[in-house]
Parts: C-alpha cells; sequence; structure tokens
C-alpha cells in the first residue's frame, strides 16, 4: 500500500508540474500575441523605404 501512495504522490506531482508549464507557456504565447500585433493607427503612418530603388529620387537631395 505503501507504494501505491508514493506512485501517486509523484503523479500528482509531476501533473502539478506539467499543469504550471501549461499555464506558463499559455500566458506567454499570449503575450507575445499582443506584442506581435500592429495598432490600427500604425499603418496610416506607413511609410515605405524606396532606398533600393534605382528610379528614386529624393525631395531633399540639393540639386
Amino acid at each position: 500500500m505503501d507504494f501505491v501512495k508514493k506512485l501517486l504522490k509523484v503523479l500528482a506531482v509531476v501533473a502539478a508540474i506539467a499543469g504550471v508549464a501549461a499555464a506558463v507557456y499559455y500566458a506567454v504565447n499570449k503575450f507575445m500575441a499582443k506584442k506581435k500585433a500592429i495598432p490600427h493607427d500604425e499603418y496610416e503612418n506607413y511609410v515605405s523605404c524606396s532606398c533600393c530603388d534605382d528610379e528614386f529620387v529624393s525631395e531633399t537631395t540639393v540639386a
């Protein structure tokens, strides 16, 4: 009977550790998803980079 009690305690500890690990994984994924999301107002202020275009002429270049 002692063996069964020890086995159940070990299984309970393993299950608790797995539960905590799953909760941390879920929380980190949720936090990272919020961090990666771009607010809608940043799309309006987006300026594309044309520094690699050969035909691009900068307006700030002195002629």
